[in-house]
């Protein structure tokens, strides 16, 4: 059996989102971004996302492993095993800036890795680099005024509709993340509107959990309800860089079957208000045994997996550093032009509109 001393190589890569780490992913941006971009704007916009998903996909791969094994933080999972590659809405509570990072390790496990994809903040999607990343991945930008994102979100979410395309679409309905000041808000605002109070949790926006439910519940295969727990601190994300925290988190999973789900908004809305009433019980828990029931339904990753994995990665940061710095004037250019596209559509929330779209807006 392969073995690999993962101790010396942590010694060695102390910080996952180094240059090295924007290095790697600005190369999937260049690989992907043409080939995404024309088959987008073409009849082909199923080969888009996969040609998307496999370049991504690797990438991210990298992380949890830099979290589970060089970071050395422990990665418990609880609740039910849930099944491979199913198309899912994904909600979890909002504890650190870093959550949504720990979804990439169940994803991982789940063969779902390429086609995670999140609702955030409106501005994440202006950072340089990364930014032009979730424009590709098609992440779905908001504001966080529902009269101004309705629009763009069914927008969106009316293309997710083709169950060829694998999809992890994951929402935090809290719509930030949570905080003691934020809490303190909150229960006020629960008191003066007869609304549970909520210690661990804040009371969820509902407003676009209907709106994906509304869109996606015909081609949705289920719900994903998970809840992530720290056992020792809440890292902040520097904390998370650095490998200082978290030392564990825990993750619960409970499968939802969209049968089990009202369907009409008022119902929609009583239903999520209830389910995050149980979370904040199920936390109130955690916090007091330091788990989640039914531990252990995930096993622990492989690192020769990882090896395997890494190595098209290598190959890809090498081919486009070679071809940045040592090939014709014309690749030169394509990449600064890949930048530049990918610097405007970020900034302006550009979005190429596929021809069979306006083939059927014609129909």
């Amino acid at each position: 059996m392969m073995s690999f001393d993962v101790a010396c190589f942590r010694a060695n890569v102390q910080c996952p989102d180094s240059s090295s780490s924007t290095s790697s992913f600005l190369a999937c941006i260049c690989c992907a971004g043409a080939v995404s971009n024309f088959y987008r704007n073409s009849l082909l916009i199923h080969y888009s996302r996969k040609a998307t998903s496999f370049f991504f996909s690797a990438w991210l791969a990298l992380w949890p492993f830099l979290f589970e094994k060089i970071n050395k933080t422990k990665v418990v999972f609880s609740g039910e095993t849930v099944p491979a590659r199913e198309r899912v809405l994904l909600i979890a509570n909002h504890r650190t800036e870093v959550d949504w990072m720990y979804l990439w390790d169940l994803a991982l496990r789940k063969g779902s890795l390429g086609c995670i994809k999140y609702i955030l903040k409106s501005t994440l999607m202006k950072l340089p680099v990364f930014g032009w990343g979730f424009h590709i991945l098609e992440f779905i930008p908001v504001q966080r005024k529902w009269e101004v994102d309705e629009s763009t979100m069914r927008q969106m979410l009316s293309t997710f509709k083709d169950p060829q395309d694998p999809l992890w679409l994951a929402l935090f309905p809290e719509g930030t993340d949570f905080t003691e000041q934020k809490c303190i808000r909150n229960k006020k605002y629960a008191a003066e509107n007869g609304l549970p109070i909520l210690k661990n949790v804040l009371l969820p926006k509902t407003k676009g959990f209907c709106a994906c439910l509304e869109e996606l519940r015909d081609c949705l295969d289920a719900v994903y309800d998970v809840t992530i727990g720290y056992k020792h601190r809440c890292p902040s994300f520097l904390d998370n860089v650095f490998g200082v925290d978290p030392s564990e988190v825990h993750i619960h999973v409970q499968r939802i079957p969209l049968d089990n789900i009202p369907t009409s908004e008022d119902k929609i809305s009583s239903w999520l208000m209830d389910t995050f009433r149980l979370k904040d019980e199920l936390l109130s828990n955690f916090y007091i045994q330091g788990h989640f029931p039914q531990e252990g339904t995930e096993m622990e990753l492989s690192t020769e997996k990882w090896l395997v994995n890494i190595v098209p990665v290598i190959a890809l940061i090498s081919i486009c550093i070679y071809l940045t710095f040592f090939s014709s004037v014309w690749f030169k250019i394509y990449v600064s032009l890949v930048c530049a596209y990918l610097a405007s559509a970020t900034y302006f929330n550009i979005r190429p509109v596929p021809i069979f779209c306006l083939v059927k807006a014609f129909l």
